[in-house]
């Protein structure tokens, strides 16, 4: 069977995610043009895509069935929007988190694109009314936000606005699964999407745990990474529930007193500022210097774990469990 796909992606911004995306793609057989206005950057961009892919490569943790060198072969660069955009199947924008930005864009993109084309962004948070509402291609239009980065994290948050077609739902959600990204669909848009809004639940408590003295910042951390983050990196809250007891029920008869008592405990939204702040951030920077060199190296480390784990889970998903 021939790895390489019929159509031909957009990537809109070449930043870190857009660069990420771009090599999911072209990881599945997709001919991806990545757009930016400096030519330079474009460049830089591409340089960088093919230097992660020979890495990746050479450490055997390449994705997909091409080589290296045919994946960065189905890339090229672009600083015209409306060629890079002609005849493509999909786009999917990467810009900076601005509204004004971000509708500027998908302004543009409404005047040159076709009627059948898919026009997605990649928001963490920026609701798809805010974004696609006048567009006359709004039907074309939806949020597909990935977990950064999304080469090595395969989620992807699908948002339609509420005059998003179904079919545009149904065909991202088929583009996503056949280049190995994990899907799923949010039936309406809701501030925040459902990562984010999971996320900011543990990052408050954590926040207010440390700040009332409780834990100190690093240990909090281990109580994710070598506790809940342990089952949550296979199986998520609803069925840990299920499973640390006897069904969802039992779970329920037997907790449920307990998680309200502890839940009304729980305190105001913190600012995230002032002296928690102060005292989180010198124990982060203690264990990571926050300047570029140690940030990246550290990156790097992380990164290299996801594609670790994400090999594992393959490997287990495939003993048929």
């Amino acid at each position: 069977m021939n790895p390489i796909q019929e159509g031909r992606v957009v990537i809109v911004g070449s930043g870190l995610i857009g660069c990420s995306w771009a090599m999911v793609f072209v990881s599945g057989g997709f001919q991806v043009t990545l757009y930016d206005i400096v030519q330079e950057q474009v460049t830089k961009a591409l340089e960088k895509i093919g230097e992660q892919l020979k890495e990746l490569e050479k450490i055997g943790m390449l994705k997909g069935s091409l080589k290296a060198d045919e994946q960065l072969s189905l890339i090229k660069g672009c600083t015209d929007l409306k060629v890079a955009v002609e005849g493509a199947v999909y786009v999917q924008e990467c810009t900076p988190e601005n509204l004004e930005l971000k509708k500027k864009i998908f302004g543009q993109l409404d005047l040159i694109a076709s009627n059948d084309v898919i026009l997605s962004s990649s928001t963490s948070c920026l609701l798809p009314t805010k974004l696609f509402t006048g567009l006359k291609h709004v039907k074309q239009c939806i949020v597909a936000h990935p977990v950064n980065p999304p080469y090595y994290v395969p989620l992807v948050e699908l948002v339609p606005h509420p005059e998003t077609d179904p079919s545009t739902l149904g065909k991202t959600y088929a583009l996503m699964k056949k280049i190995g990204q994990t899907p799923v669909k949010l039936t309406k848009e809701i501030d925040g999407f459902v990562l984010n809004r999971l996320q900011y639940a543990i990052i408050s408590e954590a926040w207010r745990l440390v700040g009332e003295g409780i834990i100190s910042p690093v240990d909090l951390d281990l109580v994710m990474s070598d506790g809940l983050g342990m089952r949550y990196a296979f199986i998520g809250p609803l069925e840990t529930m299920h499973l640390n007891a006897e069904g969802m029920l039992n779970y329920c008869d037997r907790y449920r007193e307990g998680m309200i008592r502890v839940l009304k405990s729980f305190g105001p939204i913190p600012d995230f500022a002032g002296a928690t702040e102060q005292k989180i951030n010198q124990a982060m920077c203690k264990e990571t210097p926050a300047d570029p060199e140690h940030l990246n190296a550290r990156r790097h480390w992380r990164d290299d774990c996801l594609v670790r784990l994400a090999k594992l889970k393959k490997e287990i998903k495939s003993d048929g469990m």
